[in-house]
C-alpha cells in the first residue's frame, strides 16, 4: 500500500540533488553520446533532434511529501481511582463514554464522567473556590440541573442545590457535596483503550483503573527532524485510508521531543524524529481499524504562474549547472535554466530565452 510509495521530489534543488542526479545523469550522457547502455534506439535522431519532446508549460506548481502514518485515536491518558474500594463494574474495551456516563464502579457506587481539563482531586463543597468549581458548575448547567447557575469559581448555595438535583437523579444521597468518589474529569468524551484493573481488584487514589483515549480519530506520523518544516501546525494534508479512500485533514500539533533517540548509527543526529498529529476535516470519514497503516500526503510549497518542464527534461551542462534542450525551427539548442520547485513530476525553471509553449527534449523511456 502506502508503504511502497515514498518521498516525491523535495522542495528545492539543494534538497533534491539525489533525485536530480538520478534523473539527469542519463540525460547528460544522451547529450554527449546519444546511445543507451542496452543498445536500444538512439535518443537523438540523425538530424540531431531528440526523438521525443514535451512542452514548456505555465502553471501553478506544488510540492508534496508522502509519509506513512498510523490511524488511531486522540491523546492517551490514564484514569486512576478516586476513592478506596473494590471494583464492581468496568466498561468494555472500545466503549465510548460521554458526559455523565459511568466510567467505573467501586463498592457499587458509579463514578461518572464530567468534562474539564483539571482533574477532580478534592471534595467540593460550599465555600470552595477554584477552576475545578468552575468546571463542575459548567457541567451541571450543561446537564440541565441549574440553567440559571452562574459559571464562576465560587461554590455557592446555588451550586449545592444543583449538585443535590444531580445526586437525586442518580439515586445518590443528596448532600450537596461531591468529589472523586462520584466524578472524574476529562477534557471530553473518552474511549476505553484497555482495562488496567479487573473486577474485584482494590482501587483508590493513584491506582490505575483504565487507559483511555479521546473518542476522535486521528493519524500519527513520524518525520526526520530535518523535515519537520513540512508538517507545521495547520499544514493541509490528504490521507489515504485502509480502503483506499482519500480524505482531507490537517496537522494539529507537532511534538519535537518524541520519536527516536536523536542518534544515528554513527552517533549523529540524522535519526532524530518528530511526531505530528493529523486530524480529519470531516471526522465521520475517519474509518478503519485502530492502528491501521495509512498514507499521508503533506502539501508543501506552492508556486503560482511559473514555467515548468518535466523533471527528466533537465540536462547536466558541461560547464556546470542545468539546462534544457529547446527544439525550435527544426533545430535543437541547449538553454541554461535555474531549477526551482519540484512537484507533480515537473520542475519550475527560469532562464532567458525560455517561453511558454516551447518544445524541449525528453528521454524516450
Amino acid at each position: 500500500m502506502g508503504g511502497e510509495r515514498r518521498r516525491f521530489p523535495g522542495k528545492y534543488l539543494v534538497a533534491s540533488l539525489a533525485v536530480v542526479s538520478a534523473l539527469v545523469g542519463g540525460a547528460a550522457a544522451v547529450s554527449v553520446s546519444g546511445d543507451s547502455d542496452d543498445g536500444r534506439s538512439h535518443e537523438r535522431r540523425t538530424d540531431g533532434l531528440p526523438q521525443k519532446t514535451d512542452t514548456v508549460t505555465r502553471q501553478d506548481l506544488s510540492s508534496r511529501t508522502q509519509v506513512d502514518g498510523t490511524l488511531g485515536y486522540s491523546k492517551e491518558r490514564k484514569l486512576n481511582g478516586g476513592a478506596q474500594g473494590t471494583l464492581t463494574w468496568l466498561p468494555d474495551t472500545g466503549s465510548v463514554i460521554k458526559l455523565d456516563d459511568p466510567l467505573y464502579e467501586a463498592d457499587g457506587h458509579k463514578v461518572r464522567l464530567m468534562y474539564g481539563k483539571r482533574p477532580m482531586y478534592r471534595k467540593l463543597k460550599a465555600g470552595d473556590e477554584g477552576p475545578d468549581v468552575r468546571q463542575l458548575k459548567q457541567n451541571l448547567r450543561d446537564l440541565g440541573y441549574s440553567r440559571g447557575l452562574t459559571v464562576d469559581e465560587s461554590f455557592t448555595s446555588g451550586t449545592a442545590e444543583a449538585v443535590k438535583r444531580w445526586q437525586k437523579a442518580h439515586g445518590l444521597k443528596q448532600t450537596g457535596e461531591t468529589g472523586p468518589d462520584q466524578i472524574a474529569f476529562a477534557p471530553g468524551s473518552v474511549r476505553v483503550q484497555k482495562k488496567d484493573a479487573a473486577l474485584g481488584d482494590q482501587t483508590g487514589p493513584g491506582r490505575p483503573v483504565l487507559t483511555t483515549t479521546g473518542s476522535d480519530r486521528e493519524v500519527q506520523i513520524k518525520l526526520d527532524a530535518s523535515d519537520a518544516g513540512l508538517a507545521g501546525p495547520g499544514t493541509r494534508v490528504e490521507i489515504t485510508l485502509p480502503d483506499g479512500k482519500r480524505v482531507k485533514g490537517k496537522v494539529a500539533s507537532v511534538d519535537h521531543g518524541s520519536g527516536g533517540d536523536g542518534k544515528g548509527q554513527g552517533g549523529g543526529e540524522e535519526s532524530k524524529k518528530v511526531t505530528a498529529r493529523v486530524t480529519f476535516s470531516d471526522p465521520s470519514e475517519a474509518k478503519g481499524p485502530d492502528q491501521a497503516p495509512v498514507t499521508v500526503d503533506l502539501q508543501g510549497e506552492k508556486r503560482e504562474n511559473v514555467l515548468t518542464v518535466p523533471v527528466n527534461a533537465l540536462l547536466a551542462l558541461p560547464a556546470g549547472g542545468f539546462g534544457v534542450q529547446v527544439v525550435e525551427g527544426g533545430k535543437a539548442r541547449e538553454v541554461p535554466v535555474k531549477p526551482g520547485l519540484f512537484g507533480q513530476g515537473r520542475v519550475e525553471v527560469s532562464g532567458s530565452g525560455l517561453k511558454e509553449g516551447m518544445k524541449v527534449g525528453v528521454p524516450t523511456s
